[in-house]
């Protein structure tokens, strides 16, 4: 049996803030903003490429400290690609550091030990981690 994470909650303090850093800023897709009634809205965004979205919300969303979310990752297969991208689009990001030592050779030097780091608008902490085999 397949086991697939769908979604991952991210709370925020400002829906609006947070959406135009998701989708304008990393350009994750915007799969629905639906308000549910009485304050109640969700919006649910997808990264290129992924099978996981993330959704944040008010009022029909687990109750979470906005920023207190740490450790997303995500995987590209070129992480200097991915460092350029990130900085042009405004976000503040790391170098690219370089983080343990591959156990066996792989087709470039950054893969599986290249990451850059950054955080959304309320403090929720990303990796971005290269893995040019799963490109």
């Amino acid at each position: 049996m397949n086991w697939t994470l769908e979604v991952v909650i991210v709370p925020v303090s400002d829906l609006e803030r947070a959406k135009a850093f998701y989708a304008d800023q990393l350009g994750f897709t915007v799969d629905h903003d639906t308000v549910i009634g009485d304050g109640a809205r969700i919006v649910q965004f997808t990264p290129p490429g992924s099978g996981c979205s993330i959704v944040i919300g008010k009022g029909a969303v687990p109750e979470m400290p906005p920023g207190s979310l740490k450790g997303l990752q995500l995987v590209v297969p070129d992480i200097e690609q991915a460092h350029a991208e990130l900085v042009d689009s405004g976000v503040q990001v790391s170098d690219v550091q370089v983080l343990g030592v591959n156990p066996r050779p792989v087709p470039h030097p950054l893969d599986n030990v290249g990451f850059v780091f950054f955080s959304d608008p309320d403090g929720n902490s990303w990796a971005v981690q290269q893995i040019s085999s799963r490109a």
